[in-house]
């Protein structure tokens, strides 16, 4: 586990901005189990490429035009449960922080794993989710 204070910042970068954080598997039941809408998932991370390509990718897709119902996200190495409940709905994926994850209906329908968001810039993630809101949302 990191520490809070290291933590709260880097959690506040997707609060600040409208993402709900979820802290316990109810929180992500609740949210994740929505038979309707449109639900995008953020698992965060301390990594650089959460830092540098997957928050600020997903803070330009959802200023852009649609965008999904509900904004959340778990924090990898600070809410564990949290985080492992999220996983179970990103099945088949392995275990993957940070990704990004699309859920329609209640079912999965886009997901970027870390090796979609290592190595690409914050546009090129903003511009796949873009898509995928045109297509989904």
């Amino acid at each position: 586990m990191y520490p809070i204070e290291l933590t709260t910042p880097i959690a506040k970068d997707l609060t600040d901005f409208g993402f709900q954080g979820l802290t316990s598997t109810t929180e992500v039941d609740e949210v994740l189990d929505k038979k309707e809408g449109t639900v995008l998932l953020v698992v965060n991370s301390v990594c650089g490429c959460a830092a540098a390509n997957a928050r600020p990718g997903a803070k330009m897709a959802i200023a852009n035009g649609k965008k999904p119902d509900h904004l959340v996200t778990v924090f990898a190495g600070v809410d564990r449960d949290a985080v492992d409940k999220a996983r179970e709905y990103l099945l088949p994926y392995p275990p993957s922080s940070p990704s990004i994850a699309l859920f329609k209906d209640g079912k999965l329908v886009h997901m970027l794993e870390r090796r979609h968001i290592e190595g690409n810039s914050a546009q090129t993630i903003a511009h796949n989710l873009v898509e995928a809101f045109e297509v989904h949302c």
